[in-house]
């Protein structure tokens, strides 16, 4: 017997085959579009390192919602109950700091060993992992610099952190037989106006080049940069500029990370996506939601996130773009969060998949501008959320807002006891 989440979706089928649409083909390529949830956002940046101290490197989780996680296995499970809410391929993105050890390992002595959980939880999650290095939060990251320091020493233990790094990204790609993205990412900038720009940027091009020394097989392991604009306490000036990244992917052949937040409040990264494919190879993508600055706030779906979608799609850029998601709201539940803004990627992918591409870029070739902004404008209600409903039931996870009553009883059964 048919649902009524099933008649709509017929209704909608129908509505989107008059346009040449196939709905149930969008469907199946967007079930081959994994989304990298990100761990961080399930305890607020903090990591499971022994003593581990205050965020830093312009980075701050605001809020103080109960019941974040404590420990891996507590983390391991609040991220299984998001999962089952979210339609579709899904990877974890993990940072350094997550590590499970019964004694204190420094970052530049991190080894396989110290992931094994979690190589063995995304295995029977049928998943893959992503990495990076967690070059903040730490003594040696104090003055604002790590692989751009000044002091040979301390340029040497974040080198050797970040080589650890890759190690255990390739682990993680060959144990699991899909490619780790490890993307480095550092916090290195002053607070006010430098008097040598160049010196730091030569010396953050040198430790990267170090780096990347150790060849390592595509099939296991993907290395990524990322740039930003500005951070708290780097406010004058970065190191590891949009520029200089960009540069530096194009010229060693490796991916280019695109973080939503870490450019100018003007800027949108959906228009940087088919720029910088023409230059690398692989994009990395951080979607998070900027308000005002690098907040990483839930992703909506907002203009910028149906843009980021529409730009990979109709560009067939599926095989060459890896989507992350970057953000972590200490304020509201943070199993929702997940849930909210995975999902609203998803969607985003989704509205993407059922625009007639073709169509409107026959119209632009001809010059008829007034057909392709009716179309673009029509598009927007045509009945896409039917074929969402659809997509959720087929997938056996909860259609429409009903997701919520299962966090809100987990909230009650289990957040509840942490304090």
């Amino acid at each position: 017997m048919s649902t009524p989440v099933e008649a709509a979706y017929q209704a909608a089928k129908q509505s989107f085959a008059d346009i040449g649409i196939n709905t149930d083909a969008a469907l199946d390529h967007l079930d081959s579009i994994a989304v990298s949830m990100h761990c961080w956002q399930g305890d607020d940046v903090a990591g499971f390192e022994a003593g581990a101290g205050t965020l830093s490197g312009g980075i701050q989780a605001t809020g103080n919602y109960p019941g974040k996680a404590r420990n891996a296995r507590e983390l391991r499970q609040d991220l299984e109950t998001a999962m089952a809410l979210i339609p579709g391929a899904k990877r974890l993105n993990l940072h350094a700091i997550y590590l499970e050890s019964d004694v204190p390992v420094e970052r530049d002595r991190i080894e396989p060993a110290h992931f094994a959980g979690w190589v063995a939880w995304a295995r029977k999650m049928g998943i893959g992992l992503d990495f990076n290095p967690t070059c903040f939060s730490h003594p040696k990251s104090a003055s604002g610099m790590t692989l751009s320091h000044p002091d040979p020493e301390i340029r040497r233990f974040w080198i050797e952190h970040c080589k650890a790094s890759r190690r255990i990204s390739a682990y993680f790609g060959a144990e699991l037989g899909t490619p780790s993205v490890m993307n480095i990412w550092v916090p290195d900038g002053m607070k006010d106006i430098p008097a040598d720009r160049l010196s730091p940027r030569r010396r953050l091009l040198e430790s990267l080049d170090e780096i990347l020394k150790e060849k390592i097989p595509a099939a296991h392991h993907i290395d990524a940069v990322e740039s930003k604009l500005f951070g708290i306490g780097a406010e004058s000036y970065t190191v590891g500029s949009n520029e200089f990244f960009l540069g530096y992917a194009a010229t060693r052949g490796i991916a280019l990370c695109l973080d939503a937040g870490h450019f100018h409040p003007t800027e949108v990264i959906s228009d940087k996506i088919s720029a910088a494919s023409l230059y690398v190879d692989q994009l990395l993508l951080h979607v998070s939601r900027p308000v005002r600055w690098d907040s990483d706030h839930v992703v909506l779906l907002d203009d910028e996130t149906q843009a980021i979608a529409g730009e990979i799609v109709r560009n067939g850029l599926g095989s060459r773009v890896h989507i992350g998601l970057d953000f972590f709201d200490a304020s509201i539940n943070r199993i929702a969060a997940w849930v909210i803004g995975t999902r609203n990627m998803k969607k985003a992918l989704l509205r993407a998949l059922l625009e007639p591409s073709q169509t409107l870029r026959e119209a632009e070739l001809r010059q008829d501008y007034t057909t392709r902004l009716a179309l673009q404008e029509e598009q927007k209600s045509l009945p896409w959320t039917a074929v969402w409903d659809h997509y959720c039931e087929a997938r056996q996870v909860p259609v429409g807002a009903a997701w919520l009553d299962v966090v809100k009883q987990y909230e009650t059964t289990e957040l509840a006891k942490r304090g």
